[in-house]
């Protein structure tokens, strides 16, 4: 039987939904760091499950990149969750800040690829078809592909690598959250701010 006591712990400690703890807890056989291996493990399967619920709670993180005399680079996201108890997690909050640290070092120009115009591939397709047009035909089109994924990394936030962890992309280590803190979590907003930028 685990103790009511230690599921909160857990809880507390991931931010993972009660009875994922509870369940992972038994498994561990009551050790704290078994059980929190097993939500990571739980990880994507968690995440599947739970990408189709609201999330109508959730911050707003900010990052301003410190400088010798001035702030001249910050950042607002707005990060929800389903829930205020997660919200005001501190393993949420951080990574919230993270995010935002990412934004800060890489630029993107938006959330996702679904947010880039479809005009605006043609366009990066049509230049890089021009670009390769003397490459064996059949390596063609899988270095426009590499091309098209490479303009993605770039733009779009859920597709670069984590400045933190590079060899996982944001949305990956998103999924990752999703299942040990065991909420749905988007990344709805946010906006950079250069001087001189």
């Amino acid at each position: 039987m685990v103790d009511a006591k230690d599921v909160m712990k857990l809880r507390t400690s991931t931010g993972a939904g009660v009875n994922d703890c509870k369940k992972a807890l038994t498994e561990a056989g009551g050790d704290f760091d078994k059980a929190i291996d097993l939500l990571r493990k739980w990880g994507g399967k968690i995440a599947q499950k739970k990408s189709s619920r609201a999330t109508s709670s959730g911050l707003i993180a900010t990052y301003l990149h410190p400088t010798p005399e001035t702030a001249r680079l910050g950042v607002m996201i707005q990060f929800n969750c389903e829930t205020d108890f997660v919200a005001r997690n501190e393993d949420f909050r951080a990574f919230a800040r993270q995010v935002a640290q990412h934004i800060a070092a890489s630029n993107p120009q938006c959330i996702s690829r679904e947010e880039i115009s479809k005009e605006q591939i043609d366009k990066e397709l049509e230049i890089y078809r021009e670009q390769v047009k003397d490459k064996p035909e059949k390596a063609i089109e899988k270095i426009v592909e590499g091309k098209l994924e490479k303009f993605y990394s770039e733009r779009c936030l859920l597709d670069q690598p984590f400045v933190l962890d590079p060899d996982k992309t944001v949305a990956q280590i998103l999924t990752d959250r999703i299942a040990t803190i065991g909420e749905n979590m988007k990344i709805t907003q946010f906006c950079r701010f250069e001087i001189g930028g």
